[in-house]
């Protein structure tokens, strides 16, 4: 047990601890002045402390365990999310959380890690050989599309679409055959162009459909709102312009801390929007060292796949770095304009327990794959 402790990675110890820190730290200047939100110390102390023993825990389970049972984990969590929309909690025009006392649980969360190793020991069989379509590639569609379908009908389009990308990194990894690249490569880009077409030209068309049919309307909304920006009406495009317009204020060093007001008028601000408390309060050279924590983790993450002497674990991790760059880029992305905006989190920094919680697990579990690895053992 002591030899395997002494395989945790520091590097990455140490960036996680310095990001739930910053995060607690900006959710905090938040909540002062702040009537909408107000940061709960004690509450928070207990979510950080349980993330972090889960981060313990996580590390020293054997993961492998996990792959073996992957299955019976992936109907677990398709069982959550059917059960949450008939009886979870409406949350910001969602049906996606159970209400757990001082615990808001989003399944979703916990099915982002249930699909990355359900589909990492799927695709383990094959020892690293090319995915073949109607054995490999099209069983593996059908498990990816099984959850993202529940996310969508809550309606969550931001973490339906993460786990979209989940399927997209870990194929890429797993070997796909070029000419399925292609193929994926030109439906998607065809799918794209097609819904931003009929969102651009038939907008109020299909609102007014929507609408009729009681059918949610948000993501239409916020994909005109990234499309034509100017002709979108204020309330639209407020979320955006503000975010944009607290993050410039920032300059180069920012406002300081405890300093910025702006931001705090950014709808969601402790949560999706805290890359503008970032920009405002700490400026250009603040953000761009959260950045490089970021950047940093994410290459460590990367080099302990590299060395894994296990499929599985390989494709653990790529399916979490999938994950955790995509996150990053979309949240960062719709606060300063060039993405869409979504209900997606900064991780380890955003408020939200259930979020902070599962990224933990993940992070525990590249650490199992580090200290269960004989390879990496041997090497370290």
């Amino acid at each position: 047990m002591l030899h395997k402790f002494k395989k945790i990675d520091p590097l990455i110890v140490t960036l996680l601890i310095l990001l739930i820190s910053v995060g607690a730290l900006l959710q905090y200047s938040v909540g002062v002045g702040n009537s909408s939100f107000a940061f709960d110390v004690k509450k928070s102390i207990v979510i950080y402390l349980i993330s972090i023993l889960a981060f313990v825990a996580a590390a020293y389970f054997d993961y492998r365990i996990l792959t073996k049972v992957s299955l019976y984990l992936y109907g677990f969590g398709v069982l959550l999310l059917v059960a949450v929309y008939f009886f979870g909690s409406n949350i910001n025009n969602a049906r996606g959380w159970f209400r757990l006392g001082f615990l808001d649980f989003q399944p979703v969360e916990l099915m982002k890690i249930i699909l990355i190793i359900t589909l990492a020991a799927f695709m383990a069989r094959r020892k690293g050989e090319p995915l073949e379509l109607i054995r490999d590639i099209v069983p593996i569609g059908v498990l990816v599309a099984i959850p993202i379908g529940l996310v969508l009908l809550q309606p969550d389009f931001g973490n339906g679409l993460i786990l979209a990308v989940l399927l997209v990194g870990m194929l890429w990894i797993g070997n796909i055959k070029g000419r399925f690249v292609l193929i994926g490569v030109s439906l998607m880009g065809g799918v794209s162009y097609l819904l931003l077409f009929l969102v651009n030209q038939y907008y109020k068309i299909l609102i007014d459909f929507l609408s009729g049919k009681n059918l949610p309307v948000q993501w239409i909304v916020r994909i005109n709102t990234f499309l034509n920006p100017t002709d979108a009406g204020d309330n639209e495009s407020y979320h955006v312009k503000s975010a944009i317009r607290s993050i410039g204020s920032g300059f180069l060093t920012g406002e300081g801390y405890l300093q910025g007001t702006s931001a705090r008028s950014v709808p969601y601000a402790y949560s999706d929007s805290i890359f503008a408390v970032v920009g405002e309060e700490f400026g250009f050279v603040g953000a761009s060292i959260l950045l490089l924590m970021y950047f940093v983790l994410i290459y460590r993450m990367i080099l302990i796949a590299l060395y894994c002497n296990n499929y599985a674990g390989s494709y653990i991790i790529i399916g979490i770095v999938s994950m955790l760059v995509f996150q990053i880029f979309q949240n960062v992305g719709m606060m300063i304009g060039i993405m869409p905006l979504t209900g997606i989190t900064l991780p380890f920094v955003s408020y939200g327990g259930t979020s902070l919680l599962i990224n933990m697990v993940s992070m525990g579990l590249v650490m199992s794959i580090k200290m269960h690895d004989d390879k990496l053992l041997d090497e370290d």
